[in-house]
């Protein structure tokens, strides 16, 4: 696993020379502004530092194989050198994610009273100045046992802990399995947790989000079942792009079951000042793209239905189909982080044999257990690009933040 620092202008800019040096497998860890020391830094323009993580085959963390005692002293070395790997994991870990311990305080504590280690130990039986070598050996061994113990012990609180926050329980063994595989003795909690910590980060990934057309504008088309707050999620982001980043975007809608959705991505759309139309054919979606052939955006409001509606999946269809013969395209699946996990493996399921998408997660503000994110992370193979905790435009929405879930994910309290 390598773990490294990386520094730009802007975070753009120090992204672009770690994907250069890393490759494009890289996980964004940290993010924060820096300045040079002394005088070049008190003159000098504000610069960004990203730390970033990449899986390796062959992780440092792995156990070591036993090697013939004719290498002794390479064993010793070796020992002694990823000793100070590890030393050095658990210090940038702990640096780039803001000190581990704060971020997962309620897990912390929970530790400290279970499993610390007491301050005062019982003074041991006074035992003869020469002391057998066999018996040193087996002290020893019961040392790493105690220590194997406890490790397990807190590896297994780990476990209970991700499946108290609904991760199912086939992806909470797989990281597991792998904290497991890592294991050495006497490696204290916080190098453990750095691990699973970062293992998560590295399952969720990083969204591409939403990228802009190479020619023309760029179609965005939002799917989903009823309910889940599509028709908001969209007018969240076209306020970014409209209000923020200057963008010239047009809103539309397909939902032409609804009325009430119509309406109110029309009101959206007279607050933003942006152009507003209500498309019934595939047809009419195609003039509309033609239409506004110089803007940047066209948002796409789609009617939500059940995924077990065949017809209504069959024109998302020829809808998506559509968009792609117009123009440059994307999709992306909006659901309730409410909404049961095997209800939502067989919606992604269904809208997965009609585009390919990523996904967008609402209503984070009405659960108190984030697994389903997760679990369909993984179950999808999909990146997380939104997730939204609030009806607030265009407050309540940000991009997915893996560092924030996997604390919550991790932690025994109340989210914040």
């Amino acid at each position: 696993m390598i773990i490294k620092k990386f520094v730009g202008k802007t975070e753009e800019e120090a992204q672009e020379a770690a994907k250069k040096e890393l490759g494009s497998g890289i996980v964004i860890m940290n993010v924060r502004n820096a300045k040079k020391k002394g005088l070049a830094g008190f003159f000098g323009s504000r610069q960004v530092e990203v730390t970033v993580a990449l899986e390796e085959e062959s992780d440092s963390l792995r156990t070591v194989r036993r090697e013939s005692p004719k290498n002794e002293n390479t064993v010793a070395k070796k020992a002694e050198q990823e000793k100070e790997t590890a030393q050095n994991v658990v210090s940038v870990m702990s640096e780039s994610s803001q000190n581990i311990e704060k971020k997962l305080d309620s897990l912390q504590t929970l530790l400290v009273n279970r499993f610390g280690r007491e301050e005062q130990i019982k003074s041991e039986q006074s035992q003869p100045e020469s002391v057998s070598v066999q018996n040193g050996e087996e002290k020893k061994s019961k040392e790493e046992d105690e220590g194997n113990k406890e490790q397990e012990k807190f590896i297994r609180l780990l476990y209970n802990t991700m499946l108290e926050n609904e991760v199912d329980e086939k992806y909470a063994n797989q990281i597991i399995d792998d904290a497991e595989k890592n294991r050495k003795p006497n490696l204290p909690f916080d190098y453990i947790l750095a691990n699973v910590y970062q293992k998560m980060i590295l399952k969720f990934g990083k969204a591409e989000g939403i990228i802009p057309a190479q020619n023309g504008p760029k179609i965005l088309l939002f799917m989903g079942p009823t309910g889940v707050g599509k028709t908001t999620t969209i007018a969240k982001i076209a306020s970014h792009y409209a209000m923020e980043e200057k963008k010239k975007i047009v809103l539309l809608t397909a939902d032409t079951y609804r009325i009430a959705a119509a309406e109110q991505l029309r009101t959206y759309a007279n607050i933003l000042e942006v152009p507003f139309r209500v498309i019934y054919t595939e047809e009419e979606l195609k003039t509309a793209v033609s239409d506004f052939g110089d803007y940047d955006y066209i948002f796409i409001d789609t009617a939500g239905h059940s995924h077990q509606n065949e017809e209504l999946l069959e024109k998302m269809r020829q809808l998506i189909k559509t968009a792609g013969e117009a123009g440059e395209y994307q999709t992306f699946l909006v659901l309730s982080a409410t909404t049961k996990y095997r209800d939502l493996q067989k919606i992604a399921s269904s809208y997965k044999e009609i585009s390919d998408y990523q996904l967008i997660f609402t209503k984070l503000d009405e659960t108190a257990t984030l697994g389903c994110l997760m679990n369909l992370r993984l179950y999808t193979e999909t990146p997380i690009a939104y997730v939204t905790c609030g009806q607030n435009v265009p407050d309540d929405i940000e991009q997915f933040n893996p560092q924030k879930t996997v604390k919550q994910l991790l932690s025994t309290g109340h989210r914040t």
